[in-house]
């Protein structure tokens, strides 16, 4: 296992964008996207190695049989050896395409670099959401198609970022395909070519919902800095999560946008730190509500709560003029005039998601940019936390005009302070 730098500083990652921009424009080697025929190896590098990333290198090895896993990067030593371990146990017929050996696996902030320099065609980007941008311009920069999990972007700056990534890696013919993997499961699909087609009539707005008990918290050990403690317990600082209503909330708010077609133009939340408030939470908020207003006066109505104890609820509702649609994972129904219910089978959405990934690359399917628009429901989550931290109405021409950006100056495994829990009245809305 080849150990990286352990410090990242934000000169060393804009040097980085340059150079793989730079790279793109004059043609060097491996910066160009590059045809792959049925049957020929796709050579996949995962950038990440948590339960996301591992689960998607399996996911991957199931949706296409010519992809290969060659090559792992993580910030910790540990994650990876455990990510190793889960794909060297695959069933027989998956067990030759995993090819890790020591040279090919990475440590620290810049493994990234290196796996993107082991030869690859595909990079599955599944870090904490605070390093996506980074990642996906280096990817992009390198030549490689993208896997990248949801979110997108923690920040403005982030999400302008990626918007811009995009655009270029769409010019040289690079696909992305983003976590949200409701736009790949048959259900939704099927649900939303019918509303899109009139089956509620004009859709009028939504309700979004993901309302849950808590999540994991990594006990800190005596050999951790702060840092590290952040980095493990990534779900309870912004600058790494965005908060749950980006991290997690995003999917729900993506099916309201995919149902409406466009951004909002203002929202107002609110949240709080109720229950969660113990040191170990970082500064996370445990519950937000944010309303979204379009110009048309079509409006998108969110919850999102991460308490136990409380009433669960994870689904969306869309409004039309003529009856709703329900949807959640395995469920679509619409009620109306025109009424129906999602009776058939259906693959695993994150292998589909990854089989249409593969199809784009291999000329079997249509083309697959999704990097802009995931970049467009993130902005839409991200400004929703904005407004509630600081209770304060935003405009999405504000939001997307912002250039807050959380990333920390220089990173490396020492001393970091916890970022202050926002007072709404009092924390500025970025």
């Amino acid at each position: 296992m080849k150990e990286s730098g352990t410090t990242l500083t934000r000169r060393g990652v804009l040097k980085a964008a340059a150079a793989t921009t730079l790279a793109a424009t004059l043609g060097l080697p491996g910066a160009q996207a590059s045809a792959r025929g049925r049957g020929e190896a796709l050579r996949v590098g995962v950038v990440g190695c948590g339960g996301r990333g591992t689960g998607a290198a399996v996911n991957m090895l199931e949706a296409s049989p010519d992809a290969r896993i060659v090559a792992l990067g993580d910030v910790f030593a540990d994650r990876l050896a455990s990510c190793r371990e889960r794909l060297a146990d695959q069933p027989p017929e998956r067990a030759g395409r995993v090819d890790i050996p020591d040279e090919r696996c990475f440590t620290g902030f810049d493994a990234y670099r290196r796996v993107l320099g082991a030869g690859i065609d595909i990079a599955i980007l599944a870090t904490p959401p605070g390093f996506r941008p980074l990642h996906i311009e280096a990817a992009h920069g390198a030549g490689a198609h993208v896997f990248a999990e949801k979110p997108v972007a923690v920040d403005p700056a982030g999400v302008q970022r990626v918007i811009e990534a995009s655009r270029r890696a769409r010019a040289r013919g690079l696909h992305l395909v983003a976590g949200t993997q409701r736009r790949h499961e048959a259900c939704y699909v099927e649900a939303m070519r019918r509303i899109h087609d009139g089956d509620i009539g004009r859709v009028t707005g939504a309700a979004v919902y993901w309302n849950q008990g808590g999540l994991w918290v990594k006990a800190r050990q005596p050999e951790w800095s702060d840092a590290e403690c952040q980095i493990r317990n990534w779900l309870y600082y912004a600058w790494l999560s965005g908060d749950h209503i980006v991290e997690q909330h995003v999917h729900n708010l993506d099916v309201a946008h995919w149902a409406l077609g466009e951004p909002p133009t203002r929202c107002l939340g609110m949240g709080g730190r109720q229950v969660r408030t113990g040191a170990e939470y970082g500064h996370a908020f445990d519950h937000f509500a944010v309303q979204y207003e379009y110009p048309d006066g079509r409006a998108v109505s969110s919850q999102c709560r991460q308490i136990d104890g409380c009433s669960g609820r994870v689904e969306e509702v869309v409004y039309g003029a003529h009856g709703h649609a329900v949807l959640a994972s395995g469920r679509a129904e619409i009620f109306g005039r025109r009424p129906w219910r999602w009776e058939g089978e259906q693959e695993n959405p994150y292998v589909s998601e990854l089989k249409a990934l593969v199809a784009a690359i291999t000329g079997r399917g249509p083309a697959i940019h999704e990097g802009e628009r995931i970049a467009h429901s993130t902005m839409m989550a991200v400004m929703g936390r904005l407004s509630a931290y600081s209770g304060k109405t935003l405009t999405w021409e504000k939001a997307m005009a912002s250039t807050l950006d959380l990333m920390p100056p220089s990173l490396e495994l020492g001393p970091m302070e916890t970022p202050a829990v926002a007072v709404p009245g009092r924390t500025p809305p970025g």
